[in-house]
């Protein structure tokens, strides 16, 4: 389904269904791509050594429209802590695939119950500089439901609007300095909160696989 020229509020869970069964049968007979933090910096080589993660991209279906589900992760986490992120984590043994690894830590993250989940495609595998090679598996949600955070792991669990992720002025692009080195990433800014780094890139994939440019 070509979803170019729909308004971002007037997309629908069917409307997903269709575009991501559409993406699934590309990428099972040309092979799924490869995205990181080293598409905005070309110098910037993935690790060599990289371990297996899986997050859920959950959007779920409200009245007024598709939201994606967000965490915000407790101040005190040795990585990546205080950013915003989606619930996920690394992929353990006892795990068979990205989306039995996704389910399972959404279900230990935030509490939500893999019953309300329907998966219905991935987004192109993303490399990440601090050496992590993470699925991001696309789900919907039917509400109602229940969010039980995991205090040790999730300051905050918040939802935003997909059709704000699809705006046309998104994503900012912006720069810090990284070992004495400008490092570009891409931000979404919603409500007080910055939404960057890897969780910000796979959400360009994510307006890519629905028509939007980054």
């Amino acid at each position: 389904m070509d979803l170019v020229g729909l308004e971002p509020g007037a997309l629908s869970a069917a409307d997903l269904r269709r575009r991501f069964l559409v993406l699934e049968e590309s990428a099972a007979s040309a092979g799924r791509g490869l995205r990181g933090d080293h598409d905005l910096n070309p110098t910037m080589d993935p690790p060599g050594a990289l371990r297996e993660a899986a997050v859920l991209v959950a959007l779920v279906d409200r009245p007024g429209g598709l939201c994606v589900i967000f965490t915000r992760r407790t101040a005190h986490l040795a990585s990546h802590a205080g950013q915003v992120s989606f619930p996920g984590g690394h992929t353990e043994a006892e795990d068979d695939s990205a989306e039995a690894a996704a389910l399972r830590e959404t279900e230990e993250e935030i509490g939500l119950h893999r019953r309300h989940i329907d998966i219905i495609g991935r987004l192109d595998t993303y490399i990440t500089r601090t050496g992590f090679r993470v699925t991001p598996v696309v789900a919907l949600v039917a509400p109602p439901f229940e969010i039980r955070p995991d205090p040790d792991e999730v300051a905050e669990v918040f939802e935003v609007p997909l059709s704000a992720i699809l705006a046309p002025d998104m994503p900012l692009r912006e720069s810090r300095q990284l070992f004495g080195v400008d490092r570009f990433f891409y931000v979404f800014p919603w409500r007080g909160n910055s939404i960057w780094g890897a969780t910000a890139g796979m959400l360009v994939n994510l307006r890519n696989a629905l028509g939007e440019g980054p």
